[in-house]
């Protein structure tokens, strides 16, 4: 089963990003590539290959696992811990 406390983000990581000299956008950016390239290494190690050679299939297919895994099973099984419901407003017309 998968690592309960990983993190793609640590609170000392999002401390440096915010002591550097960028802008808000640049820091919310800068957060969101180490989160990806964590992300993308686990997946790599999951998949047993390397973050070079993932493909976009590899990617999706992952993402479809992990979400499908949430449903049958709960949010605490998944790796991904959001829970959908709540973007399920950013996406719905109004």
């Amino acid at each position: 089963m998968f690592d309960q406390t990983l993190q793609f983000l640590t609170p000392e990581e999002s401390a440096e990003v915010d002591k550097a000299l960028l802008t808000t956008p640049e820091k919310f950016l800068t957060r969101l590539t180490l989160s990806t390239a964590k992300l993308l290494a686990f997946i790599a190690k999951d998949l047993e290959t390397s973050v070079d050679d993932l493909t976009t299939a590899q990617i999706i297919a992952w993402f479809e696992v992990d979400a499908k895994r949430k449903q049958e099973q709960g949010i605490s099984a998944s790796v991904l811990k959001w829970d959908a419901r709540n973007l399920e407003d950013l996406t719905s017309e109004k």
